[in-house]
């Protein structure tokens, strides 16, 4: 990915997260993918897709269940 598309996903990300601590980052050596932080900490992967002259991106978050929050007991 190129540095100005590295800057555009950025600033989507930004605005639709309403999140200015995300950074996207380029991965030397995969060209074809940028990883996403937020304060420094990576979350995810943004992939981008070239198909039939189209381009899009793809973004890909693991989310670990022991870093999820205990779910409220039910009262029946």
């Amino acid at each position: 990915m190129t540095r100005n598309e590295l800057w555009r996903v950025e600033k989507y990300l930004r605005n639709l997260f309403r999140l200015d601590t995300i950074t996207v980052v380029e991965r030397p050596k995969a060209p074809d993918s940028a990883e996403v932080m937020v304060n420094g900490e990576f979350i995810g992967v943004i992939f981008k897709d070239e198909e039939d002259g189209e381009i899009s991106y793809a973004f890909n978050m693991a989310i670990l269940e022991m870093d999820l929050p205990q779910a409220p007991s039910s009262r029946a």
